[in-house]
């Protein structure tokens, strides 16, 4: 069941969901999404330099893209075809009863602008930062601004309570992460 603007508030105020800085709920609260804001940190990745990427290779994975801050009131000018690793102003942390799912936003899609190629859920118990996978499908490249709202957050409720939220897994590669870092699937292997 996604829950509806009233639940979202119901959420909050029992912080069963938890966003810091806390959101105004008359711009970022919708009839049954939250939006929330483009952070000013990047990963982009450094195609030239190498030929193909290896998921199983961790110093690999490190040097093929790098961090970069954008500074306060610049845009971030995302090229045609780029794909870039992003953060939220906001960090999330979720009840182990409820789980959110990462959406774009209409008005950036219309500009060719994608938030997550496949990592959308954020699973019970998740907390950290929303890292969001932006890519420009269009032949235009689009500033994107700090500060923007970039993304949607639904909440579904869960029939019962997670018996292992993603905060107490093993396997928990991201869990408090602040910034785009990059993939960890080599921890897989």
């Amino acid at each position: 069941m996604v829950l509806s603007d009233k639940d979202i508030k119901k959420a909050i105020k029992d912080g069963r969901i938890k966003i810091k800085p806390a959101i105004n709920q008359k711009a970022q609260l919708g009839s049954c999404s939250v939006d929330l804001k483009l952070g000013n940190t990047f990963r982009v990745f450094n195609y030239s330099r190498y030929p193909f990427i290896d998921p199983y290779n961790k110093k690999y994975l490190q040097r093929i893209s790098k961090e970069i801050v954008i500074k306060d009131h610049e845009p971030f000018v995302l090229q045609p075809g780029d794909f870039v690793l992003a953060t939220t102003i906001e960090s999330l942390e979720l009840g182990n009863d409820l789980l959110a799912r990462l959406e774009g936003r209409s008005s950036l899609g219309r500009l060719g602008i994608v938030v997550h190629s496949t990592a959308s859920i954020f699973d019970p118990g998740w907390r950290g930062k929303i890292v969001m996978e932006l890519g420009n499908m269009g032949r235009m490249p689009v500033a994107l601004h700090p500060g923007m709202r970039i993304c949607a957050l639904t909440f579904e409720q869960l029939t019962s309570a997670a018996e292992t939220p993603y905060y107490q897994k093993k396997s928990a590669k991201y869990v408090g992460q602040k910034a785009p870092e990059p993939s960890k699937i080599a921890e897989e292997k």
